[in-house]
């Protein structure tokens, strides 16, 4: 992929020494497998164009990422943390503890989570939550009550699906991607169908079956994989059968070896994704400590280039990519252009 040089000129203007010293003069990103490509590609443009090291951009899952982020202030720390959700405010609180107090959220775009399947494997081409839910929960309704799940294929609850034995590569609950799987798949299939009314009428609280809903069985049904959609891909190489939860910008850049299904009728694209008409969507950010900008070299000139009209508008590289360009992007530009922190 190539990337037009800037100018010198504004190469000049934002590519100025951090004029505190620093024992440390390369910015430090880790977090979300979603997020890593595309900071990858901002990394390695940012180096080739600004007067600063190339970014160091590790993974590890939206949480580990954020549990680094965290971590305290300082040279020793990382400078931004990559998520595929938002942070949440325990984890602000865990922060504001280590000294952590100042923190901008950077929403970089959205992307879709899709369901793939090998593309000559078995005719996954169309599910609902209420299909992941049975598939997947270990309590589904059966004839109206609340019972164990017997499913052990496809078909046995959607005659319009394989008769195919049930198995599902799943992210790891470390991942951003779970959060989101979770609530818009599966608690929503629970609830449509019957199977969190059922849960109430049962006797539990309502907290307890917005829990009880988002579990997954444990009889190897479902498999959590807690590396990056590379592990995952593998899996459904290994399983003809196996579908697996990948984002969007994945399955596009492996079409020669994947198939996605719809969900809820609607094919997941750009498209569908930018106007929410695509179910399973999610905003993707970083957070960038405010204490290491003016001390870490390159951590503000890297946000602002990270979220240029040239890198993240719809014509830039990460589209190109798979990210879905915010429409909001010039509020973001302000944001991180303003140094706003969250409140």
């Amino acid at each position: 992929m190539s990337f037009v040089k800037l100018t010198a000129s504004a190469i000049a203007i934002a590519a100025v020494s951090a004029s505190a010293a620093s024992a440390r003069d390369q910015v430090q990103i880790a977090g979300s497998s979603t997020v890593l490509p595309y900071a990858s590609i901002v990394a390695e443009a940012f180096g080739e164009n600004f007067d600063f090291p190339t970014p160091v951009v590790e993974s590890g899952g939206s949480s580990a990422g954020l549990k680094r982020f965290c971590e305290g202030v300082g040279e020793n720390t990382i400078d931004i943390a990559n998520a595929s959700r938002a942070i949440r405010e325990r984890e602000i609180v865990a922060c504001a503890e280590a000294g952590v107090n100042d923190i901008i959220e950077v929403r970089i775009g959205y992307d879709g989570i899709v369901f793939a399947s090998q593309l000559d494997g078995p005719a996954y081409n169309a599910f609902t939550p209420s299909d992941i839910f049975n598939a997947l929960a270990p309590k589904v309704v059966v004839d109206g009550a609340l019972v164990d799940n017997p499913f052990q294929q496809w078909s046995d609850f959607n005659a319009d699906l394989p008769a195919e034995d049930i198995l599902a590569f799943i992210p790891g609950t470390k991942h951003g991607t779970r959060e989101v799987f979770e609530e818009k798949v599966i608690a929503a299939g629970c609830e449509a169908t019957g199977a969190m009314d059922a849960m109430i009428a049962g006797g539990m609280s309502e907290d307890d079956a917005e829990d009880a809903c988002i579990a997954v069985r444990t009889d190897g049904k479902s498999i959590d994989i807690d590396g990056d959609y590379t592990e995952t891909l593998a899996s459904i190489e290994a399983n003809t059968n196996a579908i697996g939860v990948f984002g969007l910008s994945f399955y596009e850049n492996n079409t020669d070896k994947l198939k996605t299904a719809t969900v809820s009728g609607v094919e997941a694209t750009t498209e569908t994704i930018a106007s929410g008409e695509y179910p399973v969507s999610r905003p993707l950010f970083f957070y960038i400590k405010k204490a290491h900008i003016g001390v870490i070299p390159g951590v503000k000139e890297f946000a602002e280039f990270f979220v240029s009209d040239e890198i993240a508008g719809p014509d830039g590289p990460l589209a190109e990519y798979g990210l879905v360009s915010d429409p909001e992007l010039a509020d973001t530009q302000a944001t991180v252009a303003d140094e706003v922190t969250m409140n």
